[in-house]
């Protein structure tokens, strides 16, 4: 395609520059840095429509010979080559824990110290909760009182047994190594701390193989013990911030339940049911022959029968306990219920059937009422703005489809140039006959083609685009319910998405291999300090082996054998706009 020449205006200079329609802006901006010193990064190039765009197609501009284009920018340095702030140094130079800190770089796995799978794809899918590390970072061991450390006196080790000082450490450790790490401290804090993990194996060698969920929920139970934070939502009007668990804020649920007697006649001797609120740190999914997705698996397990006595008849009856959730934690653990006791076998076998989970759940429908009416208006918001751009993304592809058309047809019409001028006057004028003929026998259908249509330029489109999502942002703000909006560890919208797995391969619970897997983050943007989009891959953390994976991996862990199967999800609420977005 020839290159049309056009001007470019610039601090009161006009630059001649040939714009090539094949190429695209960035290249169209380097041409410019060769001529004004201005470099690519600091050139703002007004189109109709915004800013010129690296990845917008030249030839979508339409420019004609000697249109003008305004520019603005200036070189870095009054176009002097400087000096970079900071020494370049290069992966071979950089010590261990630089190259393991680097946007991109492979996380730490842990060694296998004996059979400790269950605890090492338990401590990869938490490290992935980034206020856990942040909180784990500021903590300091409470004072054990005034007797010194009689370990400087010894050739023992101090006691580790404050397991959370040991978790702190190890992520710490973690984050400066790329390697397999071994976990010994931390293993011994947990044994010391929970001595079921210190089980010998039944043949005598070694240490005996243990149940995930269950490292998972005592590590949350002790955190929750352990790990205190100042809540800001609770010091306003001048009070001092109170005082919280770390996992009551962001891990924790509550429950409002409401236990009712199964049988007409305890109910009419003016038995009431009992109403209860209770604190949850995961989701319990049951698995049953009808259990096909994990939301009927929650649902079964939200209502349960139970047999108590009762307090009219003075004798036992059963009772139906229907609880709904009341307040949902930014992060939301679920457990798939998959292994029970085989009292014939004397161990935890597991129930193989095949369950689907989503990656984005939605946990409306097992909230209370109350709770609901807070959430439902931003999440049909949510799904309101997702459809909305998925429109426009049609509209555009459309668009561009048709421009596409009209430039092979142009294309054609020039070639045909050649064409007699008499001859082309006479087939159109044919085709007025033929359009008037059909006027007065009534077929003419009102169509007529169409003249100077116009299209949106990307630039057009992108600021079209960037606009509605500004104006859904801030609508979608003003949905948040201001009860929820104080509280910065709640689910706003009653929507999650998913960002860690633990599986189990095998038939028991004291058999098998343990592994996670745990959504990769979008790098921190150095300037902004936000995280740019995610590529969604997959770390797959199999003891000391990381590797990367594709999101389709996930959604085969649905179990249906002795093969991979998810155990424990780890859910975290959907981002939602900020104040501070919405006033930019």
């Amino acid at each position: 395609m020839a290159g049309i020449s056009v001007i470019v205006k610039h601090q009161g200079n006009k630059h001649e520059v040939e714009l090539d329609p094949a190429s695209t802006g960035e290249t169209f901006k380097f041409q410019l840095f060769s001529i004004t010193g201005v470099e690519p990064e600091r050139q703002k190039i007004l189109v109709k429509g915004g800013q010129l765009k690296d990845d917008t197609e030249l030839s979508a501009l339409k420019a004609k010979p000697g249109q003008v284009f305004m520019m603005m920018g200036t070189p870095s340095g009054a176009g002097e080559v400087q000096r970079p702030k900071e020494a370049v140094k290069f992966m071979e130079d950089m010590t261990e824990a630089e190259a393991a800190r680097q946007e991109g770089a492979t996380p730490a796995g842990l060694q296998n110290l004996g059979n400790t799978c269950y605890m090492n794809s338990t401590l990869q899918t938490l490290k992935s909760v980034p206020e856990l590390q942040q909180e784990l970072a500021k903590y300091s061991a409470p004072a054990t009182g005034s007797f010194p450390n009689l370990s400087q006196f010894t050739n023992t080790a101090p006691s580790s047994t404050d397991l959370t000082a040991a978790l702190r450490d190890l992520y710490e450790q973690m984050s400066d190594t790329q390697q397999g790490f071994p976990p010994y401290t931390f293993l011994q804090s947990l044994r010391e701390a929970y001595p079921q993990f210190a089980q010998q194996s039944r043949t005598g060698q070694g240490f005996a193989q243990q149940d995930a969920e269950e490292a998972w929920s005592q590590i949350i139970s002790l955190l929750n013990q352990k790990l205190k934070i100042k809540d800001a939502s609770t010091g306003s009007g001048g009070q001092a911030a109170r005082e919280v668990s770390f996992i009551e804020k962001y891990l924790a649920g509550r429950f409002h339940s409401k236990t009712v007697c199964d049988e007409l006649s305890v109910r009419e001797a003016g038995e009431e049911p009992v109403e209860a609120d209770d604190t949850f740190f995961k989701l319990d999914c049951h698995i049953s022959k009808d259990t096909n997705h994990l939301k009927d698996g929650i649902l079964a397990a939200l209502e349960e029968k139970v047999e108590k006595k009762s307090s009219t008849d003075d004798r036992d009856a059963i009772y139906t306990k229907t609880a709904r959730i009341s307040r949902l934690p930014k992060y939301l653990t679920v457990h798939f219920v998959r292994f029970f006791w085989k009292r014939e076998a004397q161990k935890k076998a597991k129930i193989m059937r095949k369950v689907t989970f989503p990656q984005e759940l939605d946990v409306v429908d097992f909230c209370t009422d109350v709770l609901r009416k807070q959430l439902v208006p931003v999440r049909d918001k949510i799904r309101e703005v997702r459809k909305d751009e998925e429109d426009m993304i049609r509209a555009r592809k459309r668009q561009k489809v048709a421009h596409k058309q009209e430039e092979d047809r142009e294309h054609d019409a020039k070639i045909k140039q050649d064409e007699p001028l008499q001859k082309a006057k006479e087939k159109r004028e044919e085709k007025d006959k033929d359009r008037d003929r059909d006027k007065k026998d009534g077929k003419f259908d009102g169509d007529t083609e169409m003249q100077n249509v116009s299209y949106k330029t990307d630039a057009e489109y992108e600021a079209e685009k960037s606009a509605s999502l500004k104006a859904a942002k801030k609508e979608l703000f003003e949905l948040i319910d201001p009860e929820l909006a104080k509280d910065e560890g709640t689910n706003r919208s009653g929507i999650y998405e998913l960002r860690g797995v633990v599986t189990h391969q095998g038939a028991s619970a004291d058999s098998g291999h343990y592994t996670s897997y745990v959504k990769k983050q979008g790098a921190i943007d150095s300037k902004s300090g936000k995280r740019k989009e995610e590529d969604g891959k997959w770390w797959w953390f199999n003891d000391e082996k990381v590797s990367e994976v594709d999101a389709d991996k996930i959604d085969s862990l649905s179990g249906g054998g002795e093969s991979h199967s998810a155990l424990i999800l780890l859910y975290r609420a959907i981002d939602l706009p900020t104040a501070e977005e919405v006033a930019e």
